[in-house]
């Protein structure tokens, strides 16, 4: 294996690694609207809080294998595709925006607005990606030059808009699938059901773009992407059927495998190839004519060898301290926390004033069934009585008369 298909390996690693994961954040995102009221949707927002930042790694890391392994792709892609990448970023980040501010301000209106805000920045990425990945393979047109010359409608195509409707059904059935194991009964069989009704769509989609991608592959290549259609189409089956017996993180498990096994279809297809030039197939970007030197290609894969094993790491581990079910009843707590924290600490201050008060008492008793007591002598009989009780008195023994004989 030369260091030009290492490199293109790594990148589809990491590419996929994102979709993998961020497709969580997306379908969770997309699905914000199956919320009946604010508090589920806090609680669907707050399964991905803690975890979708270090699922953004992957893309930066991807893209920074792309820009030092083939810098003439990178080139094409962001000077021609501006548009389309400028539209993704900006959803992006407006999505982590409202993740991270939704719950600063009660108003309504605010509310409403992130809440779009998370919804239009999963579903956008999401269809724009997927429209990336097959107008990839579908063709995009490429000049001798290596330059793009089309516009952001020449991503659009029957091809593109298949693999961006299929990845959409694929990121809402794994979000879908991922609440039903990170929320309460109740809401997860909600998710259960949602799920449920996305496969059924998700299965059709998929045997489309498999014959798609089979068609466009280059002749070595389609037996291999035909067996990972199937490979997608058999774990999707068994997801939904776990899915049924509500065993949550097998059909979890079977929805991601899906997912990875239709993304490495479709960079199979493209192999050797990065884009392929709908105006002349030997226009198209490779991993040869678009590569970065040898000795860049060897640091990039060398540094990404020590890098990849620790990206992985992180995400098992942060995936492992955030593995608790996220609760309906602490989040409609949480907005009382602070006024509960500060009766709390009054209830100790009146404690501490209580004990204070009981001691004072308890000695002044003391003081004054001891008959030592000065100031609280100036009291009323009744009032000392009232607070004390009857003091005991001493009383002498009495001395019984002698009868004189």
């Amino acid at each position: 294996m030369d260091l030009n298909t290492l490199c293109f390996l790594l990148f589809c690693l990491l590419f996929t690694g994102f979709l993998l994961l961020d497709g969580l954040d997306f379908g969770v995102g997309m699905l914000l609207w199956a919320g009946k009221n604010d508090i589920e949707r806090q609680a669907l927002i707050q399964t991905i809080a803690p975890v979708w930042e270090g699922n953004q790694v992957w893309l930066i890391v991807a893209a920074g294998v792309l820009f030092a392994g083939f810098p003439h792709v990178y080139a094409t892609l962001f000077s021609g595709l501006y548009l389309a990448l400028f539209i993704v970023l900006a959803a992006l980040l407006l999505r982590g925006l409202a993740i991270e501010l939704h719950n600063k301000e009660d108003h309504p209106a605010w509310r409403s607005f992130c809440y779009w805000s998370v919804f239009l920045g999963s579903l956008v990425p999401a269809l724009l990606w997927g429209i990336a990945l097959g107008s990839m393979l579908s063709g995009l047109p490429i000049a001798g030059d290596k330059q793009y010359s089309g516009g952001f409608l020449a991503l659009i195509s029957m091809h593109s808009l298949l693999s961006g409707l299929t990845y959409v059904l694929l990121f809402l059935s794994q979000g879908a699938i991922y609440l039903a194991v990170k929320l309460e009964s109740s809401l997860a069989r909600r998710m259960q059901q949602a799920s449920l009704a996305t496969v059924k769509y998700t299965l059709p989609a998929v045997v489309c773009q498999a014959i798609f991608t089979v068609t466009a592959t280059t002749a070595g290549h389609k037996g291999l992407v035909f067996i990972l259609a199937v490979t997608t189409l058999i774990c999707l089956f068994f997801s939904g059927h776990y899915l049924r017996r509500e065993q949550y993180r097998p059909s979890l498990g079977l929805s991601g495998l899906a997912l990875i096994t239709q993304t490495v279809s479709l960079f199979t297809g493209l192999y050797p190839r990065i884009i392929v030039s709908s105006l002349d197939p030997r226009w198209s970007l490779d991993i040869y004519n678009s590569a970065a030197s040898p000795l860049t290609l060897k640091i990039i894969t060398s540094l990404m060898l020590v890098v990849l094993p620790v990206i992985i790491a992180v995400e098992m581990w942060k995936f492992y301290i955030f593995r608790q079910i996220v609760s309906l009843q602490e989040i409609e707590l949480a907005p009382r926390l602070p006024r509960l924290r500060q009766m709390r600490e009054q209830l100790q201050q009146y404690i501490k004033y209580a004990c204070c008060l009981a001691d004072t008492l308890d000695k002044t008793r003391k003081a004054l069934r001891s008959n030592d007591g000065i100031i609280i002598n100036k009291l009323k009989a009744k009032h000392r009585t009232l607070l004390f009780g009857k003091p005991h008195l001493h009383r002498r023994p009495v001395k019984q008369n002698r009868t004189k004989k």
